[in-house]
């Protein structure tokens, strides 16, 4: 007949020698109630998701012929997705472990497990991370590309353009003709009083023309007077001077 009492109490003793800081007895009687704290193998090179789980196990009448009673204590870094599927596998461990002592067997399985776990939420904000640049980088390469023009877009976008600019004309008022502004040229052809308006201004606000006088002195010697006006007779011919004499 099995002592089940035996093996259990042998069972602790071994955990104890291989676990003293991580293992906590809870209650001795009926059953062995204790808890095992279980980190993840390099746990310190993953900050950002390191994990721990603290495991509370008890034993029954007839452990390890049966499975012992398990439950996650508490858990750190864990969403409620990968604490379902640490018991499921906690649960599967005990079934193929029956007959023989089992915790050290979860306990070293879990650590694999959870490290395992942890690598992939790195893996998986990594890649993440190299989607979201590359999205970006396609938005912002989107961006300055701008939109790519065929025949059919062009004449949907003209089309819009043209009845837009129609509707701005109709509300302002302005035909085809009366959209376009006169130029400078035109606006003095049609205004003879623009010729002097620089002087009216100066003189509206007081100021003074000033004449350097001293640029028309030696005017005299340029004859352009006489040549001006002989210039200017219709019958002249060039020696008539001489005809004179």
């Amino acid at each position: 007949m099995t002592d089940y009492k035996e093996e259990q109490r042998n069972e602790i003793e071994a955990l104890q020698s291989i676990y003293p800081d991580e293992i906590e007895i809870i209650e001795e009687e009926p059953f062995y109630i204790f808890k095992m704290k279980v980190v993840p193998q390099d746990a310190e090179n993953f900050p950002d998701h390191a994990m721990s789980a603290v495991l509370q196990f008890t034993y029954t009448s007839e452990y390890p012929d049966t499975a012992p009673i398990m439950e996650l204590d508490s858990t750190e870094n864990m969403d409620y997705s990968q604490q379902d599927l640490l018991m499921e596998f906690m649960k599967t461990q005990a079934q193929e472990n029956l007959g023989m002592a089992m915790i050290f067997t979860i306990i070293s399985a879990v650590q694999e497990r959870m490290t395992s776990m942890m690598e992939q939420a790195a893996k998986e904000e990594e890649e993440a991370a190299e989607r979201k640049k590359k999205a970006d980088e396609e938005a912002e390469r989107k961006r300055f590309e701008g939109t790519r023009v065929n025949v059919e877009s062009f004449m949907v976008w003209k089309l819009k353009f043209d009845a837009e600019r129609a509707e701005m004309r109709r509300l302002k008022g302005y035909s085809d003709g009366q959209a376009k502004k006169p130029t400078g040229k035109k606006l003095f052809l049609a205004d003879q009083s623009l010729n002097d308006s620089d002087v009216k201004f100066l003189q509206a606000e007081g100021d003074t023309l000033e004449v350097d006088e001293s640029l028309f002195e030696n005017m005299g010697d340029l004859e352009l007077d006489d040549e001006d006006d002989e210039s200017d007779d219709p019958d002249y011919k060039p020696g008539d001077e001489d005809d004179d004499d």
